[in-house]
């Protein structure tokens, strides 16, 4: 048994280390560091120079309805997330525990009274 554990083992170790030889870097060239990619990224977010002093920058035509709609969707659902009916198990079961104790009590006191 110990001997197909450990040849098992020893199977599975060399399939690891040749996916990992073939996916992480290594020798040659790799996906991202082909001729033509940049060796160091010019600093700026998406490639985008920053606009000259004392200019804003302009918006595109996609920015101010998806800013709008994200802004929307977080306020409806947190509204309607806070809103929503508490319809636990342990809520109904709360609540009926104690309809029961009145109940009793009721029963205890039209005992008593008579």
């Amino acid at each position: 048994m110990r001997a197909i554990s450990s040849a098992a083992g020893g199977m599975l170790r060399a399939r690891l280390r040749g996916a990992a030889r073939v996916r992480g870097g290594g020798e040659g060239a790799g996906r991202w560091t082909t001729p033509g990619h940049e060796e160091q990224p010019k600093g700026y977010l998406f490639n985008r120079p920053p606009p000259p002093p004392g200019e804003a920058r302009k918006w595109e035509d996609w920015e101010l309805p998806c800013y709008v709609t994200s802004f929307l969707t977080v306020v409806i659902l947190g509204v309607g997330l806070n809103a929503k009916p508490d319809l636990t198990i342990e809520t109904w079961a709360h609540q009926k525990a104690l309809e029961r104790l009145q109940q009793q009590e009721l029963a205890a006191a039209d005992a008593q009274a008579e």
